[in-house]
């Protein structure tokens, strides 16, 4: 079942949660995964730029986590995406890491908010991953340097991620709880 829902909206992220309660009797797993990454230095960068950020990518992570925080049943897992370039600080990344810094404080304090509610709140952090989001607008001689810098000197790929996300997901880390896993074959 699919359904299709702004998440920088509460109240669409409202009705998809509705849905999936309505399908399946309740919400189990939650994964943030919606958001944009556009590049500008800080000075170029103007308001617009810097709100359609804020509203994806950390609205949409705090409309999700609230209503996960409101809704899900005792043994659930919400797992949302940050980055590795929060601890990259490369420039042009600023708006973007700061949004997905955001994503992370989050997601550490959530963890600690649903004390003995049984549900596990974590965040994945790709490095850099052959992804449409990643590759589009970038010259491919940036998009090799930027693969040599991890030591397994390479692209992450996108299973690399779904699998780290299905293990978060998974009974197997019921006992991994507040965390940022940064899935970067070692970049940081």
């Amino acid at each position: 079942m699919s359904v299709r829902a702004d998440v920088s909206d509460p109240l669409a992220v409202r009705h998809m949660f509705d849905a999936a309660e309505k399908a399946f009797g309740g919400v189990d797993v939650l994964v943030n995964n919606a958001g944009i990454m556009q590049l500008a230095p800080i000075a170029d960068a103007d308001d617009a730029f810097f709100d359609r950020h804020i509203a994806a990518n950390l609205k949409g992570v705090f409309n999700g986590l609230r209503e996960a925080a409101r809704r899900m049943r005792s043994g659930g897992r919400i797992i949302s995406f940050s980055s590795s370039v929060v601890g990259l600080y490369q420039p042009s990344y600023a708006i973007y890491a700061a949004t997905k810094a955001g994503v992370e404080a989050m997601t550490h304090v959530l963890s600690k908010e649903l004390r003995g509610r049984n549900i596990t709140v974590n965040a994945i952090a790709p490095g850099p991953t052959a992804t449409d989001l990643f590759l589009k607008g970038k010259p491919q001689q940036v998009i090799d340097q930027l693969a040599k810098l991890a030591p397994l000197e390479r692209l992450g790929l996108p299973e690399d991620i779904a699998n780290a996300v299905a293990f978060l997901a998974s009974p197997d880390a019921a006992w991994i709880n507040g965390q940022v896993l940064r899935v970067n074959g070692g970049i940081i």
